[in-house]
């Protein structure tokens, strides 16, 4: 979430890493940090309560359900860039040119994406960040990190962060203020696609804190290996994978080309029908005749 400026973004990364620094003796551990990812999780959690939730509800009550999708379908297709380009990062050429592909479709056909067309042509849409990549070629992801108002994250994707709000493209070429009311119109989209399963979660009788991390984690480790156990095992699963991609959807709908036209054959020259000899008809007999 573009909340955060980009110099704001480098001091919150370099403050992960020297937490990941001091406690080098704990990477083994999930949460060693758990005193201060609970406080932060409870100043999160109130302003949640007090402000964003009461804005998403509000939001996701006024507006028509159309006018929603095409807000969320606006901003992932801008996301959509930077997912491409991180799956190229990754090696993944199908599924980078893929992304690409969505976003020229939807930027023309969809009307600056807020119609999602390159879904229901087949284009599956993804979901990738720098976090994700450095993961994708080896990075650990360190201790667990409860961050101010952007929750959940690990040292590894707080040291991503200021890479992946550089590569934003909202907010190129326009003023600061409309810039910052499409951040606010962005959060608060994200949060309303929540609010059921946020409300079920308050109701449940549960350590939310607990659920919360071990979810996000779990979430995490399967997203950098696109549900797969490790890059080896992601990158077997994409080859046997019939997923559509951009270059099978084009081929698709390509012309096939005609037949070769064969030479005509020679007209054969009709087969003369044997004679038939008639039959002469059996003589009168002068009895039938009388008759």
């Amino acid at each position: 979430m573009n909340t955060l400026s980009l110099s704001g973004w480098r001091s919150t990364a370099l403050l992960a890493i020297a937490l990941a620094l001091t406690g080098c003796a704990s990477l083994h551990e999930k949460d060693p940090y758990e005193k201060y990812n609970r406080s932060m999780f409870e100043f999160n959690d109130a302003v949640d309560r007090n402000a964003l939730k009461p804005a998403a509800t509000a939001y996701k009550t006024v507006l028509p359900s159309f006018v929603q999708t095409g807000v969320s379908n606006f901003f992932g297709n801008l996301g959509d860039v930077w997912t491409g380009a991180n799956n190229f990062m990754q090696g993944k050429g199908e599924r980078g040119f893929s992304d690409l592909t969505r976003v020229i479709i939807n930027s023309t056909f969809g009307l600056a994406g807020l119609i999602d067309i390159a879904s229901d042509a087949g284009l599956q849409k993804h979901n990738e960040d720098f976090g994700q990549t450095l993961g994708y070629w080896g990075v650990p992801s360190g201790p667990y990190v409860m961050l101010p108002l952007l929750g959940p994250s690990t040292v590894r994707d707080v040291a991503a962060l200021p890479l992946d709000i550089a590569a934003d493209p909202w907010g190129e070429g326009i003023s600061a203020r409309a810039r910052n009311i499409g951040v606010v119109v962005r959060v608060v989209d994200q949060r309303a696609v929540l609010l059921d399963a946020t409300n079920l979660l308050e109701e449940a009788a549960l350590d939310r804190y607990e659920f919360i991390r071990d979810g996000y984690l779990q979430q995490r480790k399967s997203r950098v290996f696109d549900g797969e156990g490790s890059r080896k095992e992601a990158k077997a699963a994409r080859q046997d994978d019939d997923e559509p991609t951009a270059k099978s959807i084009s081929a698709a709908y390509d012309d096939p080309e005609p037949a070769p036209a064969t030479a005509p054959e020679a007209a054969k020259p009709a087969t003369e029908t044997p004679d038939v000899k008639e039959t002469p008809a059996p003589p009168v007999s002068s009895e039938s005749t009388s008759k």
